[in-house]
């Protein structure tokens, strides 16, 4: 199934082409002029200059190849040598009758050679809990995996938790010292307790309070470094209270997630690639690769000669190695983060043989991923594997630095979301919407809304962009909002509810009013939305969609009386538009992993 715009394209091109020119300068995109036509081609310009040409008279040869194309109802030069293309009103019909059969994909092509694609979109803590620095990696990453599954691809999204740090010794340590782990610091192999030594409020208590005391008891601080060495190093009594503590906390982060509607096909923690460490610490050392540095190993990743500019405390400058090299030993013996990421990445080659791993991670996060990818590649530790890292900006406060509570503390994720259903059930009440259903069905409405102004405030920005939380403005009905998107699909059911009480039902699709076409070039446009998306990996683009094509459907409304349409034939038409709407409407807030409500 192709796209108008695709279509039209191609013409334009094999026009070019057969008036000599490069088939590549016919690009053809939406018209900056609406009231004159639906597409429009620049290309005579740069053609005509390279051919020495004029370029009007050039755009006027090409636009003659093109007045025979039943799909044309118009094709006229504007300007210097601008083509413009109208689209007749029966090739939009045909095209809007193919959008509106497409129930799975609602008119998005998919693409020739689907790939394998690991999506790495969640890497929170073990026993510390998700705060709103959590929230844009899940959002955005969350919109991977469908967007890929949509244009074919298998695999789809994994959760990467931390655990190999100082300050998981510190929680062994926290936990003995309080007498919760006695059972478990025994030398040997056990057995172990099978019963959890402590809860999730255990847990968030203890992480902070061994952090706290890390910092201030260097006696303490050893025995957390040397804790998570036997840790890492496979101690029987620390893997079985580890293993508590990773299940108590995944409940949790389960509990976070789900209420964001963010799930996972692959759950890992960095103890998942322990086994293939000394195979691979054992392959760098054998390719010459890990060398000592300070007590510590590394991998030396910059290219022989590279440099940067590096900004020193006395704020003197000077050149430095770019980037610097990958710590993968520090010299307490223990492995780091880049350590855990090169041994996940040969994990994920030996079980999956993947295509593609993408990694959904804060911008500020780009240098560590750089010098891990540089490292695998180095190594060929990634086989095949293309890698990349989709940074993202900061969801920020008012005074534009990263959002915090009144208090200045880091909000819990949680607290965020219980924030955001408080407000949706505030505004609910105020737009006297849902009132009349039952409590359990108001509340799931009041979670969909609440959930989708949070992630339509998040994805309608670019990712790599920062943006600024205001709970208010999100959550409104009215404007560049989820709520407001969740309210126009709502309506469309509601619609399309009426009609088939009253017996009528979508019929073939006619289109003549303006308010038709634009309705009808709006839908064909998400075929190319999709596909932008996708090769981008900006899921702000489906965004841009969705709310166009909501404000689309409100003209057309508002213009073109569907029930009361002047006859059956009309009626049917448009209330295939309206069904045709609805369905991609519903696709492309599912692809920013929003859902919708039946009612409010």
């Amino acid at each position: 199934m192709t796209d108008l715009r695709t279509e039209l394209g191609e013409a334009v091109a094999a026009a070019f082409a057969a008036e000599g020119v490069d088939p590549k300068l016919a690009r053809v995109t939406a018209s900056d002029r609406p009231d004159l036509a639906d597409f429009q081609s620049n290309g005579a310009l740069a053609a005509a200059k390279a051919l020495k040409q004029n370029p009007r008279e050039l755009a006027a040869k090409v636009a003659a190849r093109l007045e025979d194309d039943a799909r044309l109802a118009s094709v006229e030069v504007a300007g210097p040598g601008f083509i413009n293309l109208k689209v007749a009103d029966a090739a939009l019909a045909a095209r809007t009758a193919e959008v509106a059969g497409d129930a799975a994909h609602a008119g998005a092509a998919g693409v020739e050679a689907p790939r394998k694609v690991v999506i790495d979109y969640a890497g929170p803590n073990v026993a510390k809990p998700m705060h709103v620095g959590h929230l844009r990696s899940s959002i955005i990453g969350e919109t991977v995996p469908g967007r890929f599954r949509s244009r074919g691809a298998a695999l789809g999204g994994a959760a990467q938790l931390g655990e190999w740090v100082d300050q998981r010794g510190g929680l062994i340590g926290a936990g003995a010292d309080e007498g919760r782990a006695d059972a478990f610091m025994a030398e040997g192999d056990g057995p172990f307790p099978t019963a959890s030594p402590v809860t999730l409020e255990d847990l968030e208590r203890l992480y902070p309070a061994a952090a706290a005391r890390a910092k201030e008891d260097a006696d303490f601080r050893d025995r957390a470094r040397k804790a998570t060495a036997e840790l890492q190093a496979g101690r029987p009594g620390y893997r079985a209270l580890w293993k508590h503590f990773v299940a108590v906390s995944r409940t949790a982060l389960e509990r976070e997630f789900g209420a964001l509607g963010v799930t996972f096909d692959l759950w890992n923690g960095e103890s998942d690639a322990d086994p293939l460490m000394p195979e691979m610490i054992a392959h760098l050392e054998t390719s010459g690769l890990l060398v000592e540095d300070a007590g510590a190993r590394v991998v030396h990743v910059a290219r022989p000669g590279e440099t940067r500019k590096k900004k020193l405390a006395d704020g003197s400058v000077i050149e430095a190695p770019s980037p610097p090299p990958l710590l993968v030993i520090s010299s307490e013996g223990s492995a780091m983060y880049g350590t855990t990421d090169l041994a996940t990445i040969l994990d994920r080659r030996k079980s999956l043989d993947p295509d593609l791993i993408l990694y959904v991670v804060d911008e500020r996060q780009a240098e560590h991923f750089e010098q891990v990818f540089r490292a695998a590649i180095m190594a060929g530790i990634n086989g095949k594997a293309r890698m990349e890292h989709l940074g993202f900006g900061t969801m920020n406060g008012p005074d534009g630095k990263p959002f915090k509570t009144r208090a200045g503390g880091v909000l819990k994720l949680h607290d965020l979301i219980t924030m955001a259903k408080d407000k949706a059930r505030e505004r609910l009440h105020e737009a006297k919407l849902g009132e009349d259903l039952p409590a359990d069905e108001f509340e799931d409405i009041a979670h969909k809304v609440a959930v989708a102004a949070l992630k339509f405030a998040d994805l309608s920005n670019s990712r790599t962009t920062s943006y600024i939380f205001d709970l208010d403005r999100f959550m409104s009905f009215e404007g560049k909002t989820g709520p407001y998107l969740l309210y126009q699909a709502v309506r469309i059911k509601s619609l399309l509810r009426k009609a088939a009480d009253q017996g009528a039902e979508p019929g073939p699709i006619a289109i003549g009013e303006p308010a038709e076409r634009d309705l009808a070039l709006t839908l064909d446009a998400f075929s190319q939305a999709a596909a932008e998306a996708y090769d981008k990996r900006m899921p702000h683009v489906v965004a841009e969609h969705a709310y166009r094509l909501a404000q689309s459907f409100s003209k057309f409304y508002a213009a073109c009386p569907v029930l009361g349409a002047p006859d059956a034939a009309g009626r049917g038409s448009r209330l295939a538009l309206a069904k045709a709407t609805l369905d991609q409407l519903v696709i492309a807030l599912d692809l920013l992993g929003i859902d919708t409500p039946e009612r409010m």
